[in-house]
């Protein structure tokens, strides 16, 4: 059933963020209703970000298929759009006329550089927004340009899951006051809170501009990927002197050779030694080593591996659904579990049912749901 069972709501079809904040809520139970365009691609039962949730089509050129949003809206919980500031409203679906329908709704908006300020209205993408707050300049190697940490940290930590936890925090607050609200999520603004933590580094004088020269970003010694024998690689992360002492303990290396290791001016030639030392075996030669250590040395798996590794599968990180192998729901929940319980849907799979359960005539749909959306 998931936590979130008896929730409704209402997806207006975006690609990136919006989606994966949708993917979120509907893992976890809530019914959400995607409201795509009538035209377009069929889409794809491997869309993984699409999961869990039923397609309606409708033309949201026609004044028809507004009403219609804003009717499904008086009975809905919440609604998620992706739209740059002021699209909602020329649709004539802004909060003031939708919330007009239902004062309890919570609408949530995601945009890259917020509903306000001088940039609001332009285009970005991740690596704009990730760029604008500090994270990027502080990803990749000494004398490199920045590194783009896939889109992960603007579009989604930053993006949908801080959307995903203001609309529970609004859903929430609800329940106190009887109201809902808007949910301005910035990427912008994601990104730069998951900047918290260093930014409070960078205060205290332990971090500092360069890239590569501090704890976290590829300088220490103890801290970063090691290429193996094979030509695959090992994450290395022993920051405690006992995790430190243990690794190089299973190493064979000597710990006269690693004095001072929390001086970054002997972390170049740590690095030496120790990847000079990896070298001599193979990346899986190294993960058995330290298979059921606490050095934390991990080794370095693709996407095509990742599932297979012991933990994952013991866990069920993992899981194939419908063809497509993809993350399982998470977090986890002892009496009320999320789960997958339908695939990613076609462009307007489910316009029939759905309106209809929304009250729709069978007249109303006939003039609603294009003939495609009837499969």
């Amino acid at each position: 059933m998931g936590p979130l069972h008896g929730l409704k709501i209402l997806e207006i079809a975006g690609i990136g963020p919006g989606p994966f904040c949708a993917m979120l809520l509907a893992d976890l139970g809530a019914e959400v209703i995607r409201i795509e365009r009538a035209e377009g691609p069929a889409g794809s039962r491997q869309d993984v970000s699409l999961r869990n949730r039923r397609s309606l089509a409708l033309d949201l050129k026609k004044p028809e298929a507004i009403q219609a949003v804003l009717r499904m809206a008086e009975t809905s919980d919440a609604l998620i759009e992706g739209f740059r500031p002021g699209v909602m409203e020329r649709l004539g679906l802004g909060p003031e006329a939708v919330r007009a329908r239902n004062p309890r709704l919570v609408y949530g908006r995601m945009t890259g550089w917020g509903q306000e300020g001088p940039m609001a209205k332009l285009a970005g993408h991740d690596i704009n927004y990730i760029a604008l707050t500090g994270a990027l300049h502080a990803m990749g190697r000494a004398g490199e340009p920045p590194a783009p940490p896939l889109n992960l940290v603007g579009d989604y930590g930053g993006g949908g899951m801080l959307l995903a936890m203001g609309l529970l925090a609004a859903l929430l607050e609800r329940e106190r006051s009887g109201q809902g609200q808007v949910v301005d999520a910035a990427m912008v603004d994601g990104a730069a809170l998951l900047m918290a933590p260093i930014f409070g580094m960078k205060a205290r004088g332990r971090w500092g501009d360069e890239r590569a020269a501090n704890l976290l970003d590829g300088a220490a010694s103890f801290y970063d990927s090691y290429a193996c024998a094979c030509g695959g690689f090992v994450a290395v992360g022993p920051i405690e002197p006992a995790f430190f002492d243990e690794m190089v303990a299973k190493m064979g290396l000597d710990p006269s050779l690693f004095e001072g290791r929390m001086e970054p001016a002997r972390w170049p030639a740590h690095k030496a030694l120790l990847a000079a030392a990896f070298m001599t075996k193979t990346r899986d030669e190294w993960a058995a080593i330290f298979a059921e250590s606490d050095a934390c040395v991990a080794p370095i798996l693709s996407m095509e591996e990742a599932p297979q590794h012991p933990h994952n599968a013991a866990r069920g990180s993992f899981v194939d659904h419908h063809g497509a192998m993809q993350p399982a729901p998470a977090p986890r929940f002892s009496r009320t579990p999320g789960g997958l319980t339908a695939p990613p849907p076609l462009r307007g799979e489910h316009s029939r049912e759905v309106l209809a359960e929304f009250g729709f005539s069978e007249a109303e749909i006939n003039a609603l749901a294009p003939a495609r959306a009837t499969r």
